[in-house]
């Protein structure tokens, strides 16, 4: 898996753009909220399917249904990508 751990200082514009250079739709990714602890950490996994203004669109779901808001991204890593980069 291939990790994108996003700048504290970055913000929404600047945290969509990193994802976008760093995904591809189509790609099956792992997105954390916040930094992995022993305790805590949630995740979201499954397939990107856009890049929406505010939020990573995943398996075609709203931002209520399991999309993640990009100003809550601390880590978002490449389980599976379609691309042969």
């Amino acid at each position: 898996m291939t990790d994108l751990t996003i700048p504290s200082d970055a913000d929404t514009d600047r945290i969509k753009a990193l994802v976008q250079d760093h995904l591809e739709i189509g790609d099956t990714v792992a997105v954390r909220s916040e930094e992995r602890t022993e305790d805590h950490g949630t995740d979201v996994v499954g397939d990107v399917t856009g890049f929406e203004p505010g939020y990573l669109e995943i398996d075609g779901q709203s931002l209520d249904a399991g999309s993640v808001r990009y100003d809550e991204i601390h880590t978002v890593g490449t389980i599976e990508s379609d691309s042969h980069r």
